[in-house]
């Protein structure tokens, strides 16, 4: 049984302090003979990496396996021949994985090239092997690094084909991890084929060396794979539709026991739970079990019973929740229907969002561990905290001090993502070290998720909006902050009225002071706060998985740099009015 730790959550007495900033960048299309959708490079790298286990593609493969495998996928998959170069990079990656994941740490170079720096602020200095990078936070490289060397990489950031070989002649490294544009990494094939050396490449999506970009979420998952992590036998979307179909009514009525046809309360809250959602919750805990029992057996582990009556005990606190946020902020619809104030009547709903928590709490009990319900109930009791202090401000609303909000968000959103994550944990029988690392990331991972919240309400892409509701809002904080004059007047008056008539103005405002841009700026901060959390976990499935949650939830971005290794062949395009590089970072 995992140590006590029950106790561990409590509303923060610790200040709230700022992660460090990272870079934000912008989409950039990739080049002709990449696909420019990211949705569909990853399922052709899926679709690769099937057909290359199926096929039983032996590495290192020559030019012509290569050639022959790579025309095979491109088939399959029904895209064009152009995207054969990098289609070929996949299936090299593919058949060198499990060779890579064998291959120890400090045995392995990680290449990155010069041209993901923002070169016109780098203050970084050259030697005869590349950058020196002075981990000035300017670009991701320095995430990078500062992570590989961690871990035990050789790192160098330099142009590839030439140091590629001259490392591979030393006979100190047996692996390689790289970066680069498509034409240096079609130079390494050869290198790599004839020393029979695994290498595996994440191709940077124009090699034009200005503002580069690269799939990163591709970049991480390589840099930690290792034989001990046994993330990749888990498949995450698998896993998703799998959680979300413990609350279709059958499995429901299995996990809950059946309602009696005379129990309408019973019937209206069953009913209400198995009512839309992203399901985060349920499927945070059977992600944080499922890697931590990855980690004790050779076999992929079993979904127990007990996991199914964690994961819809969770998912009863996040919906009674819900219902009761709706009463409190006067919302009508849940869903793109009625909410269920709306459709049943208030007194009713509040007796179903009660009897959902009664219901939370008697599905923990039959568990028989008190560490379960003490978890669930200390995140209740800071969640209603973190709540309260947001109606006590709508009663009065005042402008607040973005940290104030940012606290309200920690206590709220990071408490309820916090239970989830600890609930699967004590199920996986974690140590006090993964409890403490999973606080530190719930507690990021939260506040980044409800700034992200408050991003989609701003542009529309969400289906309610603070904005126009007047709710606590940092958009509006920051906004507050950053506008002078008659705009900060204007802001605050909106704060004060609650009118739901100001979009327009309001939305000018908010753009032109850059407060959109700021919050974008601390969402991407304590995005990546959360990932370098993990970098603490002893459980390296744990860790992968966790990683690649945070792209599951948020989607993944690319990094941009600029270097100037193709100077002369640029320096036309911009003598005759091109775009300066520089002016584009």
């Amino acid at each position: 049984m995992a140590p006590d730790t029950s106790d561990n959550i409590e509303t923060p007495t610790i200040p709230l302090q700022l992660p460090a900033q990272v870079p934000r960048q912008t989409y950039r299309p990739a080049q002709s003979n990449i696909p420019d959708d990211k949705q569909v490079r990853l399922n052709l790298k899926k679709r690769t990496e099937d057909y290359v286990k199926r096929v039983g593609a032996v590495p290192p493969l020559t030019m012509d396996e290569l050639s022959e495998h790579t025309g095979a996928v491109l088939k399959e998959a029904g895209l064009d021949i152009v995207y054969a170069d990098y289609a070929s990079i996949l299936v090299s990656n593919a058949a060198w994985r499990d060779s890579l994941a064998q291959i120890p740490y400090d045995r392995r170079l990680l290449l990155i090239p010069k041209c993901l720096r923002v070169e016109g602020k780098c203050p970084a200095p050259f030697d005869e092997f590349g950058l020196l990078c002075k981990e000035c936070g300017l670009c991701s490289i320095q995430d990078l690094t500062v992570e590989a060397e961690r871990l035990g990489y050789a790192v160098l950031v330099a142009e590839g084909s030439a140091i590629v070989r001259s490392m591979i002649e030393t006979g100190k490294i047996e692996a390689i991890v790289g970066v680069s544009c498509i034409n240096v990494l079609e130079k390494c094939f050869p290198h790599m084929e004839a020393a029979a050396i695994p290498g595996v490449a994440i191709p940077l999506l124009q090699d034009d060396c200005i503002n580069t970009t690269v799939d990163l979420d591709w970049v991480w998952d390589l840099l930690h794979l290792t034989s001990d992590d046994k993330t990749y036998r888990l498949d995450l979307d698998s896993l998703k539709t799998t959680v979300r179909g413990w609350f279709d009514k059958p499995s429901l009525d299995d996990i809950m026991g059946p309602t009696e046809s005379d129990d309408q309360t019973a019937i209206i809250a069953r009913a209400y739970l198995k009512k839309g959602g992203k399901r985060w919750r349920p499927y945070l805990a059977a992600c944080t079990y499922m890697a931590l029992q990855s980690d004790s057996q050779d076999t992929e582990p079993r979904l127990t019973f007990a996991l199914k009556k964690a994961a819809v005990a969770i998912e009863c606190f996040h919906k009674a929740s819900l219902i009761h946020d709706d009463i409190e902020d006067g919302d009508e619809t849940r869903y793109n229907s009625p909410a269920l104030h709306e459709e049943v009547g208030l007194p009713v709903a509040l007796n179903i969002g009660d009897f959902l928590v009664g219901e939370g709490y008697r599905l923990l009990g039959e568990l028989n561990n008190p560490e379960l319900t003490g978890i669930a109930a200390q995140g209740h009791v800071t969640l209603s905290r973190g709540q309260g202090r947001e109606l006590l401000w709508a009663c009065d609303p005042q402008p607040l001090p973005s940290m104030q909000v940012l606290e309200i968000f920690r206590q709220k959103t990071a408490a309820a993502f916090e239970v989830a994550l600890r609930i699967g944990a004590i199920l996986g029988q974690a140590d006090r070290e993964t409890h403490e690392v999973l606080k530190k990331y719930s507690e990021s991972l939260g506040i980044a998720y409800q700034i992200n919240d408050d991003i989609e309400d701003f542009k529309g892409e969400a289906d309610s909006n603070d904005l126009e509701q007047v709710r606590l809002s940092l958009i509006l904080a920051i906004a507050h902050k950053r506008a002078e004059g008659s705009n900060r007047d204007r802001i605050a008056s909106v704060i004060h009225s609650g009118a739901p008539e100001f979009p327009e103005d309001v939305h000018k405002i908010v753009t032109e002071c850059g407060a959109l841009s700021k919050a974008e700026d601390l969402l991407e901060a304590y995005r990546e706060d959360a990932i370098r959390s993990l970098r603490f976990l002893s459980s390296p499935t744990l860790k992968g998985l966790m990683r690649r949650i945070v792209g599951k939830i948020f989607g993944e971005k690319l990094i941009e740099g600029y270097c100037s290794e193709f100077e002369a062949r640029n320096a036309a395009s911009r003598a005759t009015g091109t775009e300066s590089a520089a002016g584009r970072v």
